[in-house]
């Protein structure tokens, strides 16, 4: 074991990393994680939870846990033995015993110290660090795509900030339980042995994607029911989802924004706009192809209403009408183009003619459409 020091103080500590960091082949990752992932009886990894999520950020850590394990800083996942924790608790101790938040250090302490029950549902929970040596790359496997939507739901990156490129085939469908995930196949039965000892087992979903506040918290947001947040949705501070609201992974929004309809896989949502009660914004997975629909600040897209293209800054969609990108509208000067011809493009009305029917776009003018401030105030 290359950790062989034992720093009584920060000094001492900070020429343990030096010497880790130059140790021959090791490579600094883009990011890493430290937490625990979930696997099912035949070694199908069920989830990853990292406690700790690092973005080109404390590379010290990474590069003692690199020496600790033997291992460079390329993507990849490594199990933190009981023996690897106990050593890297002893290198961290300076840090653990100064009034810094040394995030990383602290998390290997608890892990190191923790005195675990036996799983309640047939699966193994083992304590992991991640590297991923290129976020621009393709994930390899499943705890890879959980610390991308890591990054993501801690605010790290933005929506498309990172590769997610199959990552639904990276992800196992997993029974979601109140005792934790669960492989399809083994579930009956674990059921009917836990029913059987009085225990009742609860499933939010079968997905392959968890609740986003079963792995992450969000400060500054509110979220009426966590069942409709995804992990990997990116909710910036100042974010309502209401009860009606859904946000699903590699979207979200950028700032204060009212959500009370659906954000679609992609989606992208800038500051002070409203989504109405029952509206859809068109993702990347459905008719949107591989397009990102975007809107931009200080938009309204009314109850019932959707679109299928990007608006730009002060866009307003009234009420019930859906716009997509094929969607025939009449111009002030009579005309008519296709929606898409308009996608992107700041300070417009999208409404449908009572008498005719014809989708209408105007340019936005007055307090039409205005937003609600109070709203806002999260």
């Amino acid at each position: 074991m290359p950790l062989t020091e034992r720093p009584t103080d920060m000094d001492g500590l900070r020429a343990v990393i030096e010497t880790a960091s130059a140790r021959p082949g090791w490579t600094p990752p883009a990011a890493f994680g430290i937490g625990i992932a979930t696997r099912a009886a035949d070694g199908t990894v069920l989830d990853t939870w990292f406690g700790s999520v690092n973005l080109g950020q404390n590379l010290g850590s990474a590069a003692l846990l690199g020496a600790a394990l033997e291992v460079d800083g390329t993507t990849g996942t490594h199990a933190l033995s009981r023996d690897v924790l106990a050593q890297l608790t002893e290198v961290f101790d300076p840090a653990l015993a100064d009034d810094g938040e040394h995030a990383n250090a602290r998390l290997v302490a608890v892990l190191a110290t923790a005195n675990p029950e036996a799983p309640l549902l047939p699966v193994e929970r083992t304590p992991v660090v991640t590297f991923i040596s290129d976020l621009t790359a393709a994930p390899v496997d499943a705890h890879d795509v959980y610390l991308r939507l890591h990054l993501l739901s801690h605010r790290l990156v933005v929506p498309h900030g990172v590769n997610l490129d199959g990552a639904f085939g990276l992800l196992a469908n997993v029974v979601w339980t109140n005792h934790g995930p669960c492989d399809v196949p083994s579930f009956a039965m674990a059921r009917a042995r836990l029913r059987a000892r009085g225990v009742t087992v609860n499933v939010t979903s079968v997905d392959k994607f968890p609740r986003m506040t079963d792995y992450v918290v969000p400060t500054g947001v509110r979220v009426a029911d966590a069942d409709r947040v995804r992990l990997g949705a990116h909710l910036a501070e100042g974010t309502t989802v209401m009860h009606e609201g859904f946000v699903n992974f590699n979207a979200g929004t950028l700032g204060n924004a009212m959500v009370e309809g659906r954000i679609s896989a992609g989606v992208v949502v800038a500051a002070e706009s409203d989504l109405g009660g029952g509206a859809s914004i068109m993702g990347t997975l459905s008719g949107g192809g591989k397009e990102v629909i975007s809107v931009g600040e200080g938009c309204l897209i009314g109850a019932n209403a959707g679109i299928g293209i990007s608006l730009g800054d002060g866009c307003v969609v009234e009420a019930g009408l859906y716009v997509t990108g094929g969607t025939v509208v009449s111009l002030p000067d009579g005309t008519t183009t296709k929606a898409r011809e308009l996608s992107g493009r700041p300070g417009l009305l999208f409404r449908r003619n009572s008498l005719t029917g014809a989708v209408e776009v105007l340019p936005r003018q007055g307090e039409w459409g205005a937003l609600n401030a109070d709203l806002h105030k999260n």
